[in-house]
């Protein structure tokens, strides 16, 4: 169990869900390093749970000088950077997914600036400290190529993301810097919580095991899996692609 060790790595949003799962399962292979939150509690909880090799860095990746702040911080404890997981993302706090006749323009602009400008920006602000041949793992979504209600920005931001891999993947060839996008589908997660009401929350999680191949919603940990592999050596010549970890959802039909 050490396809990552000693290897440095920066996982943002970290301190829970997704997030954790992929630092859990780094720590797993022997990578040492950073996660990211924005919540105390959840960031000390989860420090506390990976251990001694990895820290909790508070901050907004829709920041840009807490982005410089994660990544200075990181080099200046474990050196240069090996791994980058550029998870955080998702629901806008207290914007909940809407349809076309409900959004805003501050709605919009929030839900791009958390999904894709911030992936954006965290690729650049951590260039200074990444190895070169280093890894980047974007975090996408099924919703990038399914339509659901509500969610056509969030999947329209996350098909930018897939973009994204192919296109910083070109520009970092020179320093083999290779950037993937790894698209989980349902997964369970708190963020459940988030977007559903309590009394529903069975019902829908029912609704989404229902329509993925495989029977059942993904962990964390299956996420985790799919990034190990991908920040470690076994997967030096995959470039500027995308990997479905969701259980069948996009590409196999459950039609009766």
């Amino acid at each position: 169990m050490d396809r990552l060790k000693n290897k440095v790595a920066v996982i943002t949003g970290g301190n829970s869900g997704i997030g954790f799962g992929i630092a859990e399962a780094f720590k797993n292979e022997g990578a040492v390093g950073t996660i990211t939150g924005r919540n105390d509690v959840t960031l000390n909880h989860a420090v506390n749970a990976l251990g001694s090799g990895f820290i909790g860095i508070k901050g907004d990746v829709t920041d840009l000088n807490d982005l410089e702040n994660t990544f200075k911080e990181t080099a200046g404890q474990f050196g240069k950077i090996d791994t980058l997981v550029v998870n955080a993302g998702g629901i806008v706090d207290g914007m909940p997914m809407a349809g076309i006749n409900e959004v805003t323009e501050e709605n919009y602009d929030r839900y791009m600036d958390l999904n894709l400008k911030s992936a954006y920006f965290t690729v650049q602000k951590a260039l200074p400290y990444l190895n070169d041949g280093a890894s980047v793992i974007l975090i996408g979504s099924s919703a990038a190529h399914r339509a659901a209600p509500g969610m056509t920005i969030y999947g329209a931001a996350k098909a930018a993301i897939i973009s994204l891999a192919r296109g910083l993947s070109h520009d970092l060839l020179s320093r083999k810097i290779r950037v993937n996008t790894l698209s989980p589908g349902s997964i369970d997660t708190p963020v459940f919580g988030k977007i559903v009401p309590e009394e529903q929350l069975d019902q829908v999680k029912q609704l989404w095991i229902d329509i993925t191949p495989v029977g059942r919603q993904g962990l964390p940990s299956d996420i985790g899996n799919a990034a190990v592999f991908l920040a470690s050596d076994e997967s030096a010549f995959i470039v500027g692609t995308e990997i479905l970890s969701d259980g069948g959802l996009t590409n196999i039909s459950l039609m009766k």
